[in-house]
């Protein structure tokens, strides 16, 4: 029979994980055993904070717009601001708003003027009921 070589699939396995640890200090980047570890926990860390990214993204759209808002003096809130956005027909996300507020103030507070005006046509029809 022939001689049969072994390790070959081991050491690209290895290989694999050492070059995804590079960078990490001690041990941890040269022990396989150790880097094995990290890199495991830190595709963990990846695969959660991927999704809580969106979260995050999220919060701070709406910590944007709410500023936006209050900035301009009014007295509305983030929740009463977006009904009057849904109110005015305004198709903008979160992300966009957020934007607008940040980077141009003019055209936010042309959407504002529109919400106010949807809200206040809004209030009279509510207060019928």
């Amino acid at each position: 029979m022939a001689r049969v070589k072994r390790g070959v699939t081991a050491h690209a396995r290895h290989k694999k994980v050492l070059k995804l640890a590079e960078g990490y200090r001690d041990r941890n980047h040269g022990a396989y055993r150790t880097a094995l570890e990290k890199v495991e926990k830190a595709l963990r860390y990846a695969y959660r904070d991927r999704r809580n990214k969106k979260r995050t993204f999220r919060a701070l759209w709406i910590q944007r717009i709410n500023a936006g808002v209050r900035e301009l003096g009014l007295d509305l809130t983030y929740s009463q601001f977006m009904y009057g956005i849904k109110q005015a027909g305004i198709e903008l996300d979160r992300k966009v708003l957020s934007d607008m507020a940040t980077r141009e103030p003019d055209s936010f507070r042309a959407v504002v003027a529109r919400v106010q005006e949807a809200l206040t046509q809004a209030a009279p029809a509510s207060a019928k009921r």
